[in-house]
């Protein structure tokens, strides 16, 4: 199978032929400061439809931090299982926000919620969603795990082996993993390859711990890049593309 794959990745151009996108909900806000900014999703949209296109098979993990942040509501007093269903609940509406963006790109998309909602979108069901993977399908999935405590960055790891994917990309604000933020501090150093233990050791702030151990025990690489510009999934998925590869 692992073989197969390889020839179809292959077949495409492309290093990766199944890849989970995770995208923060700051990404979606723009330069507004809260809220989706729908230029920008159109934009996202775009290069999604882009690699669909080039023959990728592409599910995504939104966050919700646009909207709501679980932890900072928790921080102001609000019980914290509590503030982190609120989270659930506004990656819901940036899912929703990305599906529509896709379907007018031409580009057929499903949105699936760990947290059934049958009015509004399908409930996840492992089997469902990667027929409608297979089927050229978008998939987004919303709701994080379904529970409290776990990050969409959890969540993104979890989906991406339960989808067979090859590789995990993280979507940022910059084109890899520094040792500090290198929008604050010019000499910050880059890392175009970290392994998992090291990401672990010195607590670089790539993704929550508990993403980056489900992601070593699985051998699922990933793959930390900017998507400040357009195209750049694409080149990603070609590995061309410039971005810290942790595995």
């Amino acid at each position: 199978m692992a073989t197969e794959e390889a020839a179809g990745a292959g077949a495409t151009g492309l290093g990766y032929k199944r890849l989970l996108l995770k995208l923060s909900g700051e990404a979606l806000m723009g330069k507004s400061g809260f809220g989706i900014d729908m230029d920008v999703v159109d934009r996202l949209a775009r290069d999604i439809a882009e690699a669909v296109n080039a023959g990728a098979e592409i599910a995504v993990v939104v966050g919700g931090g646009n909207i709501f942040r679980g932890l900072a509501g928790a921080a102001k007093g609000m019980e914290r299982a509590t503030a982190d269903y609120m989270g659930m609940l506004a990656t819901v509406m940036n899912a929703l926000a990305l599906q529509n963006a896709l379907e007018n790109a031409k580009v057929p998309a499903r949105v699936v919620s760990a947290i059934p909602m049958p009015t509004v979108c399908e409930s996840y069901i492992r089997p469902k969603a990667l027929q409608h993977i297979e089927a050229g399908r978008v998939v987004i999935f919303a709701a994080g795990t379904g529970n409290p405590f776990f990050t969409t960055d959890t969540a993104a790891t979890l989906r991406a082996v339960e989808m067979d994917c090859q590789a995990v990309a993280k979507a940022t604000q910059v084109d890899g993993v520094y040792d500090s933020d290198p929008r604050r501090n010019p000499d910050a150093k880059r890392y175009d390859r970290l392994g998992y233990a090291e990401v672990l050791a010195r607590d670089l702030k790539v993704m929550d711990g508990t993403a980056i151990a489900l992601a070593r025990d699985n051998g699922l690489p990933v793959i930390v890049f900017s998507i400040e510009e357009p195209g750049n999934l694409l080149k990603v998925l070609r590995g061309t593309g410039r971005a810290t590869v942790i595995e």
